[in-house]
């Protein structure tokens, strides 16, 4: 997952969670948004670290185009 698919998570939790009313007799809608803004916040977090941690390993390129 990356940043922009976390937050989209993050979004349509939101959504469910805080702005749906509607009653399903077989899904709880606001749990499924607390899941998936759980989800999206995870993925937020992991990303992050990992678009942090690979910026410290990339070499650096002394290469010129003459």
């Amino acid at each position: 997952m990356r940043i922009g698919s976390s937050i989209a998570l993050m979004a349509i939790g939101a959504i469910l969670a805080f702005a749906v009313t509607d009653v399903v007799d077989f899904v709880n809608l606001v749990m499924v948004g607390y899941i998936l803004l759980a989800l999206g916040a995870l993925g937020l977090i992991i990303s992050v670290i990992l678009t942090a941690s690979d910026r410290g390993r990339r070499a650096p390129d002394y290469r010129r185009d003459y």
